[in-house]
């Protein structure tokens, strides 16, 4: 049997997504579709398609925190999976649970906010 996903949203991501989602309205169907085509694929059958990268400085043995960069987004025609839609999450290992930390568009704002994921990690100390 196969293990499922926990999927969680933090605040900040909450707010995020929906200030994204008023100029990107496929967000929320193209978000369902990189669950499925991305980080299942990644964390549960293990098949690495390149859409996914763990963040090596913030990993430890318990978690990944990781970047999605292949995110297809519908309401950018033309671009496909290079859309340029970042999401950043921790994933941890043996409880299959994952927390949204960040979601950006790369044309606002280059990398994802270090700040934000250290404030996460010295909560989870």
């Amino acid at each position: 049997m196969e293990n499922k996903i926990s999927y969680k949203k933090t605040l900040n991501f909450q707010k995020d997504f929906k200030k994204l989602q008023k100029k990107f309205i496929t967000l929320s169907k193209d978000l369902e579709i990189a669950k499925k085509n991305a980080i299942e694929l990644y964390h549960v059958k293990k098949i690495n398609n390149q859409s996914i990268f763990p963040i090596q400085r913030f990993c430890s043995e318990i978690f990944l925190i990781c970047k999605l960069k292949k995110f297809a987004c519908r309401s950018l025609k033309g671009r496909g999976c290079k859309s340029g839609i970042r999401i950043i999450y921790a994933f941890y290992l043996k409880s299959y649970e994952m927390l949204f930390l960040e979601i950006y568009f790369k044309g606002n704002k280059e990398n994802e906010n270090e700040s934000r994921i250290k404030k996460y990690l010295n909560k989870k100390k």
